[in-house]
């Protein structure tokens, strides 16, 4: 045989030995080794098993967030053993920012990187990073972003069919301009570029600045023409579109943060085991510190970049940013609502937690401030009654401590979400009892929470007030001595008031209730008065909350004889009714209880209102500032506080002028005794004397046998106007 033949047959028997071998280890459940696969020689899984995942995000390719990106797609390829194969597309390769966003929620896209101004339209509350010198430090919004603030923030993408993972960041925001910006001041009558935001825009504007929304690719014309006089961007930006070439001045002031959320599309994160979750969540948030860690690190050159083009460079100094932070401290709260008081209170409540730890080695130094507290429910249906409730105390507090405080001590207000949740409510009273120098406690919209407080509150002894709680038992039960003081519509008033209202229109009246502490609350003050009645004028009936068959009870109350309808609901609900009863080809009339303005009402059910006759009760209407200059007072103060305009309705009114009285009132009372004495302070408030408030004088709000401050002369029936206004009904 010659050489050539030898070879020949040489190289057939190698590859079927070869052939042989890699049928013989697949049989035994081996893979080969991948060729330049999965980084760390973790073998490949088959290619049948592998999931292939992309990641969409709007950054070029070679900036931090795209490197962190990349290194997420191999962590996970290697802790998944080549079970999941991300790659990444950088530079909106698969569209803007809003199209991967519909495809992520709709399952076309896998996983996302958004900034969260895209995300605001959909989740306000994503505007969090946005407040302008809200956060204290950049420590202080890493442990904000990555503690329970921002898992609350992660967890409202829910609702959007997406699963957040984790905040990663373009960098913190910077100022600049064609004049030296050290001072608020220095932005007077400035033009600033800015995206299209209002939180950005009322920012600059109450600076004195002019606020000029401008797509982002046309800013550098912009600035170098002069149609504006500065922008504000992180530093990548600023260099990336080279504004630094056409500005003379940057102001390093860290004063708002450009944040981008990592999040994956509910659809597919759900179709992956339990084990891939959780190496797609774990990957995402152990690459979070490096991710900031390398935006920082290349930080350093971009302000090098923007020093050798000639830009004077100036970083604020403490007491710089402290102006700022006092001059723009109002914007978080003017947007409260949006943002998410809930998000708001607990960032208050961790910072107030890490204040006390720093002093807790001193434990005979003088209290910085007397704690009051807020119990009440700030993210769930009641959550703008909750809101307005904090308003009335934190504007209260601050005239308070403008007066010299309590004896020399401010008043920090606290607050704490129960969510609707009295197992949550009574915890809350007992992390408030702990907190040193704890002065009292106000309480929120849910009779059902207080009702089930109640043994704790005295239990703790803690003087209790109830700025909108209805129920009758909330001040009248077997409790000696009282803790719980209350200036809100009663049901002891409301009930009979409103049952007497819908009667004058003659026929049947059918009460509806909802199946609640507060529902039995009513039934308990109405039973005596419909048995003065003649038999069969009034009706009581009974809806569970949530069911779904309260449609159909309301038919057949519709459909029989009744003139008239009581509804005593939560402000949920109560939308429900009402466009269930507009569905209705001759709905009744209805004559509500207060729990319907707790909420969002009437943007939800206006289009309802336009056949359904709606009437509730009130205690106070935004028309009685034009005879009552106190309450006019009030308003202005409220309105330049929060940024109202001038016809825009206050939310919840009387939760926030009720929880503004009872703070005001425990002060006054606190002022009178030793303010860590609980029992003297309940004492105080029995015999507080006559009090000058914003719509009476109170001649006194409360006795050793009377804890009920408003009386039934202070209701009125009132509705909503076409613009959504609170009016006069009658």
């Amino acid at each position: 045989m010659s050489k050539h033949a030898i070879r020949a047959l040489s190289l057939v028997v190698f590859v079927v030995v070869g052939v042989l071998l890699v049928l013989w280890s697949s049989q035994r459940g081996e893979r080969p080794e991948a060729s330049g696969g999965v980084a760390g020689g973790a073998a490949r899984a088959a290619a049948s098993d592998v999931r292939e995942l992309r990641l969409g995000l709007n950054i070029a390719a070679g900036s931090a967030l795209h490197a962190a990106a990349v290194r997420f797609a191999e962590r996970v390829g290697e802790q998944s053993k080549g079970r999941l194969k991300v790659t990444v597309f950088p530079d909106q390769q698969l569209g803007s920012d809003d199209q991967m966003l519909e495809m992520a929620r709709s399952g076309k896209l896998d996983l996302v990187l958004t900034p969260t101004a895209k995300l605001s339209s959909a989740i306000p509350a994503m505007q969090y990073a946005d407040l302008p010198f809200y956060f204290t430090s950049r420590e202080e919004l890493y442990a904000m972003l990555d503690g329970e603030p921002g898992r609350m923030l992660l967890s409202k993408l829910n609702g959007i069919d997406l699963v957040g993972l984790a905040f990663w960041e373009n960098g913190f925001k910077q100022f600049t301009a064609n004049t030296p910006i050290r001072r608020p001041e220095d932005f007077a009558k400035l033009r600033i570029r800015t995206m299209k935001s209002r939180i950005i825009a009322d920012q600059f504007e109450v600076l004195g600045a002019q606020a000029i929304p401008i797509d982002f690719h046309a800013t550098y014309k912009a600035l170098a023409d002069g149609a504006v006089d500065g922008e504000e961007n992180p530093l990548v930006a600023i260099v990336g579109m080279r504004f630094h070439e056409v500005q003379k001045h940057l102001t390093v002031s860290n004063h708002a943060y450009l944040a981008y959320v990592f999040s994956v599309s509910k659809a597919v994160f759900e179709s992956l085991s339990p084990e891939l979750r959780e190496v797609i969540l774990r990957s995402a948030q152990e690459l979070t510190v490096w991710e900031r860690q390398e935006t920082f690190r290349r930080e350093t050159q971009f302000i090098e970049t923007v020093r050798a083009a000639g830009v004077e460079i100036h970083t604020l100094t403490s007491d710089e940013r402290g102006a700022f932070r006092k001059a723009l401290a109002p914007i978080a709260d003017k947007f409260g609502f949006e943002v998410g008081y809930d998000l708001l209170v607990k960032t208050e409540e961790l910072r107030y937690q890490r204040e006390e730890a720093a002093q807790a080695a001193n434990p005979g130094r003088r209290p910085a401030a007397l704690v009051l507290g807020v119990d009440a429910d700030f993210s769930m249906r009641s959550a703008q009654g909750g809101g307005a409730i904090y308003r009335g105390v934190q504007l209260a507090a601050e005239e308070i401590n403008a007066d010299g405080g309590v004896r020399g001590v401010p008043l920090r207000v606290i607050g704490l979400d129960h969510a609707t949740n009295s197992l949550v409510g009574r915890k809350n009273l007992e992390r408030f009892a702990a907190m040193p120098s704890m002065l009292g406690v106000v309480g929120g919209v849910q009779t059902a929470v207080i009702a089930d407080e109640l043994d704790d509150i005295h239990r703790l002894q803690i003087p209790f007030l109830i700025p909108w709680g209805t129920g009758r038992g909330l001040v009248e039960h077997g409790h000696r001595p009282n803790y719980t003081f209350r200036v809100s519509v009663s049901d002891t008033l409301a009930a009979p008031f409103l049952l007497e209202r819908a009667l004058r229109g003659g026929g049947r009246v059918v009460v509806l209730l909802e199946r609640s502490a507060w529902g039995r609350s009513n039934d308990e003050v109405l039973r005596p008065v419909i048995e003065r009645l003649p038999a069969g004028r009034v009706e009581i009936e009974w809806f569970n909350v949530g069911d779904a068959g309260t449609e159909a009870k309301l038919r057949a109350i519709g459909g029989g004889n009744a003139a008239a309808l009581v509804l005593v609901a939560n402000a949920v609900e109560s939308q429900k009714i009402v466009q269930m009863l507009a569905r209705q080809d001759k709905p009744l009339p209805v004559f509500a209880h207060v729990g319907l303005t707790s909420g969002n009402f009437w943007q939800t059910t206006q289009a309802a209102l336009q056949r359904v006759d709606l009437r509730f009760v009130q205690s106070i209407l935004m028309d009685d500032a034009a005879t009552h200059p106190r309450f006019r007072k009030f308003l202005l103060r409220y309105r330049e506080r929060y940024g109202l305009g001038r016809d825009e309705m206050v939310p919840s009114l009387i939760a926030t002028v009720h929880a503004y009285e009872l703070t005001h009132m425990l002060a006054r009372a606190a002022r009178q005794v030793r303010p860590d004495d609980h029992a003297a302070v309940r004492g105080a408030l029995e015999a507080l004397g006559a009090y000058p408030g914003v719509l009476r004088d109170y001649n006194p709000p409360f006795t050793a046998d009377r804890h009920d401050a408003l009386e039934r002369g202070q209701l009125r029936l009132a509705r909503f106007d076409a613009r959504g206004r609170i009016v006069i009904a009658e």
